[in-house]
């Protein structure tokens, strides 16, 4: 019997470790609608969904987490192309800004404003519409964990405000501190999330955080590295991802490719029994400590203030 028609919609699925999971959950659900939404789909991801895997209701709806109305028009397009009930959304698009201080078009610092606050306003906005049994994953990193030892800055949480509008010395945070801060939000909301979908009736509604497996390590080729320079552009996109090999066996750390960590984001949604949790690749492991979590769950109450 095929299963109830369904809806999956991935963002940022149309590159690197989107684009690949989206290839595979394409192929574990033929009798899905595919959505992948992005700024832009200049690579043309669908229609090679589509070639690829003979799934022919595979989509793409522009998306731009750093613009709260085009959030909000998303959400109505939706709506409109009566779109079946959503039961995986994965919450995958990230940025980061290497090179000082952006701000998105509604004066959020922009690595706050993309990567947690665009999601958490979608995440909102979409609600009425996820499948009475639906399935969250959200894409973490971990640099959100000090304890990891990534070599990424730590993340530093101070408050919702000075995120969303930092001044003073806040405004001197790198960029790739800011990006791990980010990450740190997203998990500590996906927690949030969790303890708040079990008090909802009749509803089977899980959520968890995927890292790609970097602990630490890193993937090369994926889109995260778009705001830099072109030459490490070109390398991190071109050069990199053909030495994962070689890398392999010179690195003290974990490389992977975007096929091997998409595959592993699009088996997570498999996994429906479980929530609240955190997985490196597909093991289920602890993320940040329980005192850090504590002071953390501010954050999930102040999004909402800055989404609205």
């Amino acid at each position: 019997m095929p299963e109830t028609k369904r809806t999956i919609l991935v963002t940022g699925g149309t590159s690197g470790l989107g684009y690949h999971a989206t290839t595979n959950l394409a192929r574990q659900h033929p009798d899905n609608t595919i959505i992948i939404a992005s700024r832009s789909d200049s690579n043309s991801a669908a229609s090679s969904i589509r070639q690829l895997t003979g799934h022919q209701d595979v989509h793409f709806l522009p998306l731009d987490l750093g613009n709260l109305q085009n959030i909000r028009s998303f959400a109505i397009a939706i709506s409109e192309r009566g779109t079946p009930p959503i039961s995986i959304l994965l919450l995958n698009a990230a940025m980061q800004f290497p090179d000082g201080i952006k701000y998105t078009i509604d004066g959020f610092e922009a690595t706050f404003g993309i990567n947690h606050v665009g999601h958490a306003l979608l995440f909102h906005l979409l609600r009425s519409f996820l499948a009475d049994k639906a399935r969250v994953v959200v894409t973490g990193s971990a640099s959100h964990d000090p304890a990891q030892k990534t070599g990424v800055p730590d993340a530093n949480y101070t408050s919702a405000e000075e995120l969303a509008h930092p001044v003073g010395e806040a405004v001197k945070n790198t960029g790739m501190q800011r990006y791990a801060t980010s990450k740190l939000c997203n998990v500590i909301w996906s927690y949030a999330l969790h303890r708040r979908f079990a008090s909802i009736p009749g509803k089977q509604w899980t959520v968890v955080v995927f890292d790609s497996g970097m602990m630490p390590g890193m993937m090369p080729g994926t889109g995260l590295a778009r705001e830099a320079g072109p030459v490490f552009k070109f390398v991190w996109h071109r050069v990199l991802p053909r030495l994962v090999p070689f890398l392999r066996r010179v690195l003290s750390f974990s490389v992977w490719t975007a096929q091997e960590s998409g595959s592993n984001l699009a088996w997570v949604p498999s996994e429906e029994s479980t929530s609240g949790v955190y997985y490196d690749a597909r093991t289920q492991i602890k993320s940040i400590s329980l005192l850090l979590l504590g002071s953390m769950f501010l954050a999930a109450a102040s999004v909402s203030h800055h989404a609205g």
